[in-house]
């Protein structure tokens, strides 16, 4: 008999096709590894929401946001969807951000892209109007500078500034010959499409499929599921 919290992964949603394929994808490679039923849900655009499978799912139950900084989604609209399904007993897991697996994932995403040493180094994130959420995102930038030993700035796509392609637009002006963005989006969609706009010699692919991702879902899981030593 299966003693566990049920496991739902929270995604965004997105009316690509190829995102949703990545979606299941990840929620299959989380089962495999933590070898518990894992519920794919939905925050926004599609559905079954995650209140809807919370709603359905009986028993204990841990959510674990595929979120790359802790905004509205993982603040207000999560909680707020687990209230109205009558499961504000569920415990909500941090977002991944913080996970350092995350950027071992920007690494080698930007290296299969063709960075080099000594390229000018751009984090592009969807954007966010929170300001604590955009503190966890100059946090990966950090995180993501200190791994390749060279400054990488925070920049995005859709809410905030300074947008991409203003900075990369600006590190050509400082006189950098290359500039690579390295992509803070875990699946393709319109926002990693505006990349290819942006005047960078290389692009990043997002971050999912790459096998980190999963690993830092099921340690989420793990963490809040099984009781940690004092």
């Amino acid at each position: 008999m299966n003693r566990h919290p049920a496991l739902i992964l929270a995604v965004h949603g997105t009316r690509r096709p190829h995102g949703t394929a990545i979606a299941h994808s990840l929620a299959l490679r989380v089962a495999e590894i933590t070898r518990q039923p894992t519920h794919l849900a939905f925050a926004d655009v599609l559905t079954p929401t995650v209140g809807d499978v919370a709603a359905a799912t009986p028993g204990p139950l841990v959510v674990v946001p595929a979120f790359l900084a802790s905004g509205y989604h993982v603040r207000t609209d999560l909680p707020e969807q687990l209230a109205h399904a009558g499961r504000a007993d569920a415990v909500l897991t941090p977002a991944l951000g913080h996970h350092p697996a995350l950027t071992d994932a920007a690494v080698r995403r930007l290296t299969q892209a063709g960075y080099r040493p000594g390229d000018a180094v751009v984090l592009a994130c969807a954007g966010t109007s929170d300001p604590r959420a955009k503190a966890e995102l100059h946090t990966a930038a950090r995180a993501l500078a200190t791994r390749l030993g060279t400054p990488v700035t925070c920049s995005y796509i859709a809410t905030g500034t300074p947008t991409v392609a203003d900075q990369v637009q600006r590190l050509r002006a400082q006189g950098h010959q290359r500039v690579a963005i390295a992509s803070w989006l875990l699946a393709p969609g319109l926002f990693h499409d505006r990349l290819a706009r942006c005047g960078a010699d290389v692009v990043a692919a997002p971050l999912c499929p790459d096998p980190g991702i999963a690993h830092a879902v099921a340690e989420r899981y793990r963490r809040a599921a099984i009781p940690q030593p004092v």
